[in-house]
């Protein structure tokens, strides 16, 4: 009896992980009221950026940025160097006559992204700073309707929408690409309702005054987030601004950042747990209970659901339907793994070969959480 009990509470919490969350998310969505952005409200933004031994795609990355329709005059460009070795900084400053101010900081010796960020935030003169990777280009657009959102006096942070493309710039139809625009549909709903759990990073920005100096180790655009919402404001997502981001072939890069980002998240979290208690933050704490913590920690009833599976295969003709089901699951990964890089792989076999690949990654990372390991710099993916 234990055994078949355990087996559902494993079902119902995957269930409620991947479907039952976000169709509650969807039907608290549809009877909240939302305050549009103006379009015309244009602040002054400055654009940060961390880089290391970049070369290969900080030029196209500061001209798209040159190129953004908006008031040249109310932008400028910040770019800290994490002690390069490479041409990045010799590219940067070859655009000190830009039509814009790029200004390139330094630092030495190399500390990391996070530490880059806490010196060059005080240097900004924007009202509002944004947060661009050093490989991501925006649509013209884009910071326009990213900065929009801030008319609204209650929001504190922005992100925006990331897409995947191939190197000839058309739209990548891929698992990881299918699992962002699952991840989307539950931001939109979120914003909605008050707080979007999670955001890109590399399409981010901020109120400069709700900035604060982060830990070498933490992740900036996983807990400033969160601190813009324990000072009482909203975090929200504009879809209109959207980042195009050239998809990983290299699948051991895509595993390994996955690891690396789950482990500063699950820290992130451990650090922000004051957020959890739903007597303060309310709504937000179950949010980040159900959407992150649950999800990083989804391969657990997974794992427990196949094994108890197994055990209570020969008690009713449903376990064996259920098995035959996992098994089916599984099998459509490892078809999507023997097919990755592959641009007409089917996205019945991608999808679930994304899913395992995320949470093996997310197993993976929880492990050197409980070790207390920490990872403060990395190699910039290729």
């Amino acid at each position: 009896m234990i055994t078949i009990i355990t087996f559902w509470l494993c079902a119902f919490c995957v269930f409620y992980i991947y479907i039952g969350y976000p169709l509650i998310i969807k039907l608290l969505a549809m009877n909240s009221n939302t305050i549009d952005p103006d379009d015309s409200y244009e602040p002054t933004v400055s654009i940060l950026i961390a880089a290391y031994n970049e070369e290969k795609d900080i030029r196209a990355t500061i001209q798209n940025k040159i190129e953004l329709k908006y008031p040249k005059s109310k932008f400028e460009l910040i770019v800290v160097s994490d002690e390069s070795t490479d041409k990045t900084d010799e590219i940067v400053q070859s655009f000190s006559n830009a039509e814009i101010p790029v200004t390139l900081f330094r630092q030495a010796p190399r500390q990391g992204k996070t530490s880059g960020l806490n010196q060059i935030v005080p240097m900004a003169s924007g009202e509002i700073i944004v947060f661009s990777d050093a490989n991501s280009l925006y649509q013209e657009d884009a910071l326009s309707y990213l900065v929009a959102n801030f008319f609204n006096p209650d929001v504190g942070y922005v992100t925006g929408k990331m897409v995947y493309v191939n190197a000839d710039g058309s739209m990548v139809g891929d698992g990881c690409s299918s699992y962002m625009k699952y991840e989307n549909i539950i931001r939109s709903a979120e914003t909605c309702i008050g707080s979007v759990i999670g955001v890109d990073g590399g399409i981010d920005a901020m109120r400069k005054t709700l900035y604060q100096s982060l830990n070498a180790d933490q992740l900036p655009d996983f807990v400033q987030p969160l601190k813009v919402v324990e000072q009482g404001y909203k975090v929200s997502y504009e879809s209109k601004a959207i980042l195009k981001e050239h998809v990983v072939s290299d699948d051991s890069q895509e595993y390994r950042m996955r690891v690396r980002v789950g482990l500063r998240a699950m820290w992130a979290l451990h650090d922000m747990r004051q957020l959890f208690n739903p007597f303060r933050f309310g709504l937000f704490s179950i949010q980040l209970l159900s959407h992150k913590l649950l999800r990083y920690l989804a391969f657990m009833p997974l794992i427990a659901l196949f094994a108890l599976n197994v055990v209570l295969f020969s008690e009713h003709p449903l376990y064996q339907l259920i098995f035959f089901l996992q098994c089916l699951f599984y099998v459509f990964a490892y078809m999507g793994f023997l097919r990755r890089g592959q641009t007409n792989s089917p996205v019945y076999f991608s999808l679930p070969y994304y899913f395992a690949l995320l949470n093996i990654s997310s197993a993976h990372a929880f492990i050197r959480y409980v070790k207390k390991e920490k990872q403060v710099i990395w190699k910039p993916r290729s």
